[in-house]
C-alpha cells in the first residue's frame, strides 16, 4: 500500500508543484497578468494543437478502435453533461446559477490538464487526442446551448447563437491538432523527420506552460463566494463525474493508460474558459470563477486519491 501510495503522489506532485509555482511567481510579481493572456493564447493556438498532431502522428488505425474506448468516452461525456444539466436545473433555487453551475460540473481542463497528468501518470500521451476527440466537440457545442438557454435564468437558443457556437467548435486549434493527425493515423503516413523534430519542440512547450499559467492565474477571492453552489458544483466535477466514467470504465475491462485517460478525462478541475464564457454570455461569472479556483485547488487531493484507489485496486 506504501508503494502504491508514493507511485499516486509521485505521479501527481510534480504537476501541481509547477502550477504553485506560477501562483508564486505571479505574487511575487515575476509574471503580469498580460503574461497569462499571451500564455493561454500561445499553448492554446499553437503549442497544444502542434503536440496532439504529433501524437496523432504516431499513432496507428489499431489505437483509434482500441477496445471501444473513444465510443465510450463519447457516450460517458454526453450522457453526463445532459445529467448534470438536469440537476442543477431541478436543485437551484436561483435559476440564475444554472448555466454557471452545469457547465463548471462537467467542463474539465481536459486538454492542457489531462494531457499533462497523462504524461505524468503513464510516462505516455497515447491516449490524449482520444480524449480531446471525445470531449472538446461536445464541451464546445453544449456549454453554449446550455449557456444560452439558461442566461439570466432561462433563455432561448436562437439560430444566431446556435451558429455562432458551431463555428467556434469549428475553429477551434486544438481540435484542428487533431483533425490534421487523423490521416496519418488512419493510413499510417510517414511524417519527415524535420517536420516531426519542430512539432515536438512546439509540443513540449505546451505542458509545462499551460501549467504555470493555470498557477498564475489561480484566484482565491473567487472561491470564498457562493460557497454552496461552489462546493456542490466541485464535489461533482471531482468525485462524482469520476467516479461516473472510471467505475463503469473499469467493470467494462479498461486497465492501464486507457483507464487513466477516463480518469484524467473526467477528474480535471474545471476550464478556466468555462468562466470566460460564463461572463460573456450573461451567466453567473463569479460563481463559475469559484468553482474554477476550488477544483484547481482540490485536484491535488482527489486526482490523487482516484489514483491510489486504482493502483491499490490494480486497475493500473
Amino acid at each position: 500500500m506504501l508503494t502504491d501510495f508514493l507511485f499516486s503522489i509521485n505521479a501527481t506532485l510534480p504537476v501541481f508543484a509547477v502550477m504553485v509555482l506560477g501562483w508564486l511567481l505571479r505574487r511575487w510579481g515575476f509574471l503580469t497578468e498580460e503574461f497569462c493572456k499571451v500564455g493561454n493564447k500561445l499553448v492554446f493556438r499553437l503549442c497544444l494543437p502542434a503536440m496532439l498532431l504529433r501524437q496523432m502522428t504516431a499513432m496507428r488505425p489499431s489505437d483509434l478502435t482500441d477496445g471501444g474506448f473513444l465510443a465510450f468516452a463519447f457516450a460517458g461525456t454526453l450522457a453526463t453533461v445532459l445529467l448534470f444539466w438536469l440537476l442543477a436545473r431541478k436543485l437551484l433555487r436561483d435559476k440564475t446559477l444554472v448555466g454557471a453551475f452545469a457547465q463548471g460540473a462537467f467542463r474539465g481542463n481536459t486538454a492542457l490538464l489531462g494531457t499533462v497528468l497523462l504524461e505524468s501518470i503513464c510516462g505516455s500521451r497515447t491516449y490524449a487526442p482520444l480524449i480531446i476527440l471525445a470531449a472538446v466537440p461536445l464541451y464546445n457545442v453544449l456549454s453554449v446551448v446550455i449557456l444560452s438557454l439558461e442566461a439570466g435564468g432561462g433563455g432561448k437558443l436562437d439560430r444566431a447563437r446556435l451558429t455562432g457556437a458551431l463555428k467556434g467548435v469549428a475553429k477551434n486549434p486544438i481540435l484542428w491538432g487533431v483533425l490534421l493527425g487523423l490521416p496519418f493515423a488512419l493510413f499510417a503516413l510517414p511524417v519527415p523527420a524535420a517536420a516531426d523534430k519542430a512539432l515536438s519542440m512546439l509540443g513540449n512547450l505546451a505542458s509545462p506552460l499551460s501549467l504555470i499559467v493555470i498557477g498564475a492565474d489561480f484566484r482565491w477571492q473567487a472561491a470564498l463566494e457562493k460557497k454552496g453552489p461552489t462546493l456542490g458544483a466541485s464535489f461533482l466535477k471531482l468525485v462524482v463525474l469520476p467516479a461516473l466514467m472510471v467505475l463503469p470504465g473499469a467493470a467494462l475491462g479498461f486497465r492501464g493508460e486507457a483507464l487513466v485517460a477516463l480518469l484524467v478525462l473526467s477528474g480535471t478541475p474545471s476550464a478556466v474558459s468555462s468562466y470566460i464564457m460564463a461572463q460573456n454570455m450573461g451567466n453567473d461569472a463569479t460563481l463559475a470563477n469559484g468553482i474554477v479556483a476550488v477544483t484547481t485547488l482540490l485536484s491535488a487531493v482527489t486526482v490523487t486519491g482516484w489514483i491510489f484507489l486504482l493502483r491499490t485496486l490494480t486497475l493500473i
